[in-house]
Order: structure tokens, then C-alpha cells, then sequence
């Protein structure tokens, strides 16, 4: 890993320049909320991408891995269902301290979900919510109808959380140009008859760093205004 995006005396923001196996990231986020949780670090957000893997949640049916032998699966221990990570794809880990930020989970998942609409909108891509669906979604008004009923949405960034002490981490992904194909291993998030999407996908011209930057100007604006 390293510090390239800019570092605070009370939140460092970290990339890693390489892909980090899914072991070793779970590991260095627990020793980091242990360290938070003692007072011997600050907060940190730890942008990533992973070799290509599945992660199983807290609520993961096992129906739902449809091929178990694509990649290997591992238990994430975070709320949530399975999900896919891999290259082409921003994963934010978010290892902050509720004790200090107001102890509501609610409000807290409210605010990952904003942070992914607010940087989506850099880019020109409407994010949106949907009751009983976790992530955030766009309309493809591109693409054929999902029925007569409905047009398609697809899902174009996830949300996990766990706490510890009311630490939070694990955090949000944000599939700028994964393998797509690579979906279809799992039911995503437990949510069938929709599909999943990328802003490259959705025909930007979009870079890491682009994402990344973008990222960190709307952590700003939706967890330090108000603070």
C-alpha cells in the first residue's frame, strides 16, 4: 500500500497500487479498527481493487452461488449477501468511528449510499435507490426493458458494513470496468431479475484516478460538512 491521495491529521486516505488478495485486506482492516478503537490511529478510507473473488455476507443463501467453482468464495463477515470483487472495479474500505460520528447504523448507510450518488453525478450517471434493494441502481433507458411493466435497472455499486465498538468498516464498491461476465457466478446481493453495470458500461471514459479523486471531494461534502 501507499499514501498517495492525501493523508489528515484525523482521516488518511490510503490506495493500494496493486490488487490486495481478499485475506490480507479483511486482516489489515481489523487491525486498523483495533488500532482505531485504541486511540493509536486515525480514521482511514483504503481505496483497493481485488483479484477477481466472491465474498459470501452474514445473510448469504447458499442457492445463490449459482457457479462455486468460477473463484474462490470467501466469508466476509460483513452484513449483506454475496457479492463479486475484482479488477476494474473500486472498492472503497471505510474504517470510521461512530463513536464520534453518531452511533446510528441507519444514518450511516444513508450516508455511503449518498457518497456513491454524489460522485456518480461527476460523471453525469443518475444514481438512485430502491426500497428493499441494496446499492445503488441506474434506469438503462439504453437497453431493451426488462418487461412490459418496467424498464431495466441495473445495479452499478454495492454497500457492506460491519461494526466493532462502533467502529465501522468494510464499505462501498463501485464497478467502474469489471468484467461484467464475472457477475453471473452469484446472485448479487441475493437480487434476481436485474442485471449490473458499469460506468464504463454506460459509456464513459472514465479513469481509476478520475474515480478516486471524485470519491474523496464527496467524502467531504456528505461526512465533514455537517461535523
Amino acid at each position: 500500500m501507499e499514501k498517495n491521495i492525501g493523508t489528515d491529521q484525523i482521516l488518511e486516505w490510503i490506495i493500494a497500487d496493486k490488487p490486495v488478495p481478499y485475506p490480507e485486506a479483511l486482516a489489515t482492516m481489523q487491525g486498523r479498527v483495533e488500532d482505531i478503537i485504541a486511540g493509536r490511529a486515525p480514521e482511514a478510507i483504503w481505496l483497493l481493487e481485488h483479484p477477481p473473488l466472491y465474498t459470501a455476507g452474514t445473510s448469504a443463501k447458499r442457492a445463490d452461488l449459482v457457479d462455486p467453482d468460477r473463484f474462490e468464495v470467501f466469508e466476509a463477515r460483513r452484513g449483506g449477501q454475496y457479492t463479486y470483487h475484482g479488477p476494474g472495479q473500486r472498492v472503497a474500505y471505510a474504517m470510521l468511528d461512530l463513536n464520534r460520528r453518531g452511533r446510528d447504523v441507519r444514518a450511516y448507510v444513508g450516508k455511503l449510499e449518498d457518497w456513491i450518488i454524489r460522485t456518480l453525478a461527476e460523471f453525469g450517471v443518475t444514481g438512485e435507490l430502491r426500497e428493499g434493494r441494496v446499492g445503488v441502481w441506474v434506469m438503462r433507458h439504453d437497453q431493451p426493458p426488462a418487461s412490459d411493466a418496467a424498464p431495466r435497472e441495473d445495479k452499478i455499486a454495492a454497500i457492506g458494513v460491519r461494526l466493532k465498538k462502533w467502529v465501522a468498516f468494510h464499505g462501498i464498491s463501485i464497478n467502474l470496468d469489471p468484467d461484467l461476465e464475472h457477475f453471473n457466478g452469484i446472485v448479487p446481493c441475493g437480487i434476481k431479475d436485474h442485471g449490473v453495470t458499469s460506468l464504463v458500461d454506460l459509456g464513459l471514459t472514465v479513469s481509476m484516478n478520475d474515480l478516486d479523486l471524485a470519491l474523496k471531494r464527496n467524502f467531504k461534502l456528505v461526512f465533514e460538512a455537517s461535523r
